[in-house]
């Protein structure tokens, strides 16, 4: 399956999953690796990683930016929107959750992605989507 990909400033490449089935499909590739994953913290969003380890709290803030642009939440209520972030070594999967449900093994941290940053990004163009 092909993932949604984009290259922020840092020239860092970022995975988005398309739909349930493709965020499961992502986390498996990247589950007990230490790539950072952020996710919303309301449900229906996509999975989103960071291709580079130890990435910087400004990458990691882009990649927030666009993982929550693409997330239900935002497209229904238009606010700051809090992700979910940890590394892949912290996901597992319970042998009956649903497609595109994960866990975390330990408290992830959280992060707000301000309203105003989506929109600028979105306004700006600044992101680069490459596939």
């Amino acid at each position: 399956m092909k993932f949604r990909e984009f290259t922020i400033s840092s020239e860092a490449k970022i995975f988005l999953g398309k739909n349930a089935e493709n965020n499961d499909e992502l986390v498996k590739m990247f589950k007990g690796k230490e790539n950072i994953i952020l996710h919303t913290v309301a449900p229906g969003s996509p999975f989103c990683v960071i291709e580079k380890l130890n990435p910087s709290k400004e990458e990691i803030k882009e990649a927030g930016i666009i993982c929550a642009s693409k997330s239900q939440d935002w497209r229904d209520n238009k606010r700051d929107i809090k992700m979910n972030v940890f590394s892949g070594k912290d996901v597992k999967k319970s042998l009956f959750a649903k497609s595109g449900t994960w866990k975390i093994k330990r408290k992830a941290k959280i992060i707000k992605i301000k309203k105003k940053d989506i929109e600028k990004e979105k306004k700006n163009s600044k992101l680069i989507k490459t596939s």
